[in-house]
């Protein structure tokens, strides 16, 4: 079988994949059997075409992280400049990175700690390139920390660093992109925000890594003990990472078998361990191996199965669970009963996902129209957003805003 992808062409030799793990635009050569696909994409690791288009935002507005040019607060979706070729985004407490198909990243929102990496502290109400390259693959922004992966595999980090999360083996702020050892097989990336700041990063041969954090008290970083941490170290010894997130306190990863995996804070059932019990090592949440995608707010989570459900647990104060209720929950409950989710996204006390037929629902919190409803009415359970079915990604927040992608 042959195809084109971003990133390749599938050819008849040796059986091989290569590019982000669970991401888009990577390549695949080989003779592969339809059954051999199926299982890739069922471990997350076959690569996807790029999807590209529009990114839309809305919500608090008061650093110009909605990237519209203003620090005005929108209760509806407003499109991020005018260009068509954004292909990723994450949100950190009071700024965004996003990614172009061209291989450039661009940040924007508040500066104060160089999370935007423009050399400098500024804000920007509108997106700035970082930097000049081309050949970035990956982007996440943790709390004030922002991380990339280059199509070389080297791993960047730059912004706040207080307790060592970009994995410079320091506590210094970076005010521009500054690489992480000189391994060149980094493949996904996430940051965690609040006061228990942390950063990770899965190998292209599956190995997770902590890159550094504050780690007292929970064991955020997963490590077996609550020691702080400023460069990276191996969590366990397992080689089938796929996905990884990071919340407030804790983090939440998938294993390419589909099973997933969390620790850290338990404090409000986050862990999904049916108690409040904290972990310092990975614990698994449930016996199920369809998982295949997890956001995680401040202190609740959002998850994805392969049947299409959707499911949330941890914190509800806001409704951000989408059960109908503002009760914490500290096993996975099912947000309401379609089977056609896409897309999974959550802010600091809100949820958002996307269907497979393009439609864009979001949930709890909404004092400062993060839900996108045009009203600041709390929502406990999906509504939808406008009328529009051309929605295709959304993305996680650390704050009062959503982004997500038309395309």
């Amino acid at each position: 079988m042959s195809g084109n992808w971003p990133g390749g062409f599938i050819t008849k030799t040796a059986p091989t994949v290569v590019g982000p793990v669970g991401g888009e635009g990577g390549s695949a050569s080989g003779v592969w059997t339809l059954d051999q696909v199926a299982d890739y994409e069922k471990q997350g690791l076959w690569p996807k075409p790029l999807i590209s288009g529009n990114i839309y935002s809305w919500g608090d507005n008061e650093w110009g992280m909605l990237g519209d040019g203003t620090v005005t607060d929108r209760s509806s979706p407003v499109q991020v400049g005018a260009l068509t070729t954004w292909s990723n985004a994450s949100g950190g407490f009071e700024f965004a990175l996003a990614a172009k198909v061209d291989g450039t990243i661009w940040a924007w929102g508040r500066g104060n700690n160089g999370q935007l990496g423009q050399g400098g502290a500024t804000d920007y109400s509108s997106p700035v390139q970082v930097g000049a390259l081309t050949n970035w693959s990956v982007i996440a922004a943790g709390g004030v920390s922002s991380y990339g992966v280059k199509t070389d595999g080297t791993l960047w980090t730059w912004g706040y660093n207080s307790r060592g999360q970009l994995g410079l083996n320091d506590t210094a702020q970076r005010n521009s992109p500054v690489q992480v050892g000189a391994l060149t097989n980094w493949a996904e990336v996430g940051g965690g925000t609040g006061n228990y700041p942390s950063g990770f990063a899965i190998t292209t041969d599956g190995e997770l890594y902590a890159l550094g954090g504050r780690n007292i008290f929970f064991g955020v970083l997963g490590l077996g003990d609550t020691t702080d941490r400023s460069s990276p170290v191996q969590v366990g010894a397992l080689t089938n990472w796929s996905k990884i997130r990071a919340g407030d306190a804790f983090a939440a990863a998938i294993k390419t078998d589909g099973t997933l995996w969390a620790w850290g804070d338990g404090g409000n059932g986050a862990l999904g361990q049916g108690d409040t019990t904290s972990h310092s090592s990975p614990v698994q949440v449930g016996a199920l191996t369809t998982w295949s995608d997890i956001k995680l707010g401040r202190y609740h989570c959002v998850a994805v199965k392969t049947d299409g459900t959707l499911w949330a647990w941890g914190k509800n104060n806001r409704g951000q669970l989408g059960d109908g209720t503002v009760t914490n929950r500290n096993s996975p409950v099912q947000v309401g009963a379609l089977t056609n989710w896409q897309k999974a996204g959550a802010g600091e006390e809100h949820s958002f996902a996307s269907t497979t037929d393009g439609k864009l629902y979001a949930w709890g919190q909404n004092d400062q129209g993060q839900l996108g409803k045009n009203n600041t009415t709390l929502y406990s359970s999906p509504v939808q957003v406008g009328s529009l079915t051309t929605w295709s990604k959304v993305f996680s927040t650390f704050g009062k805003w959503s982004y997500s992608l038309i395309s």
